[in-house]
């Protein structure tokens, strides 16, 4: 390697994202459109932790996933969307080496957890459903907290096992982030050392996360299924399938961006369209969770007509 080589390698302190677009007139709209996503999404899922937390009749293992999953999409919208918004606005889309490897860390952490809280939650409506009389001894306190940390705890150990290896490798003196923030794949492609064990590690976890989290899903819903064909009652076979609507629609619309997103080679890779499905799993799905999660669940809209009630109550 030459001198001016190992100089560049040391240089390196920020990154330049192209962002989503880079024709000019369309700068100011999106902006606008994407700042009232973001506003939605964390108005929705801020509503939906504390709606949660404070509604007595939500106290159930079922909204206790629910407010962690409202937490992880805010999580991760609130590490991609503003630095996306500042640069709609600002001159140069640069992002420093360090903010770059948080981002990149905090978002690796927060959509991996999303997959295995969304697991624990099909295994919740599977004992709710299969097992009613036994729900509050196998869903306990206890369970409940090991079946958020034990996600929380693996995706953190993996971010980080991904992130060091990424920037503890050597980059070049290109700088320029063909996305509109830090994620892996675009920033394997900057790498001047070889890739080869990074993208190994990629691929073996993303597809060992989306598949084994699937297979919890999918199990579960096939025994939930099951159980409800058995049912007698008309009533309680249309309980059950509300209960699960909501869940059942939020898996769908996430497992079939993420699979179209990660399982494929990096050569099959087109960096437009995976713009496309980035934005969809970073802003669309965390301002659609609450949204779906409060008009098809109607014990959200009980608690939101119970606050609002309350709310509007005429003094005494």
């Amino acid at each position: 390697m030459t001198w001016m080589n190992r100089q560049n390698l040391t240089v390196l302190t920020e990154f330049i994202l192209m962002g989503i677009t880079d024709r000019p007139e369309l700068q100011a709209p999106f902006f606008g459109l994407f700042l009232i996503i973001y506003t939605v999404s964390v108005v929705g899922n801020l509503g939906m932790i504390i709606l949660t937390k404070v509604d007595s009749r939500l106290q159930t293992p079922m909204y206790f996933f629910l407010r962690h999953l409202a937490s992880i999409d805010l999580g991760y919208s609130s590490a991609v969307a503003p630095k996306m918004l500042v640069n709609f606005v600002a001159d140069q889309n640069t992002i420093p080496y360090n903010w770059c490897a948080t981002q990149l860390a905090f978002f690796i952490l927060f959509i991996i957890s999303e997959l295995f809280i969304l697991s624990a939650m099909a295994y919740d409506r599977y004992v709710a459903i299969c097992n009613p009389l036994l729900y509050t001894v196998v869903m306990s306190q206890r369970v409940c907290w090991v079946l958020v940390a034990i996600p929380y705890v693996y995706s953190a150990c993996l971010s980080l096992i991904i992130t060091i290896k990424i920037f503890m490798s050597s980059f070049c003196g290109h700088n320029v982030i063909r996305h509109f923030y830090c994620d892996n794949l675009p920033l394997l492609t900057l790498l001047c050392s070889s890739t080869r064990d990074i993208e190994l590690i990629i691929l073996i976890f993303s597809a060992f996360n989306l598949i084994s989290s699937l297979l919890i899903v999918l199990v579960s819903y096939i025994l939930i299924l099951m159980a409800i064909f058995r049912m007698n009652s008309a009533e309680g076979r249309h309980k059950a399938f509300s209960t699960c609507g909501s869940h059942l629609t939020v898996v769908v619309v996430l497992y079939v961006t993420l699979f179209f997103m990660y399982v494929q080679p990096k050569s099959s890779h087109s960096f437009d369209t995976d713009k496309i499905a980035s934005i969809f799993y970073t802003l669309i799905i965390p301002m659609l969770n609450p949204i779906i999660y409060s008009l098809r669940n109607k014990e959200v809209k009980d608690a939101l007509h119970r606050i609002w009630k309350n709310l509007h109550k005429p003094p005494m």
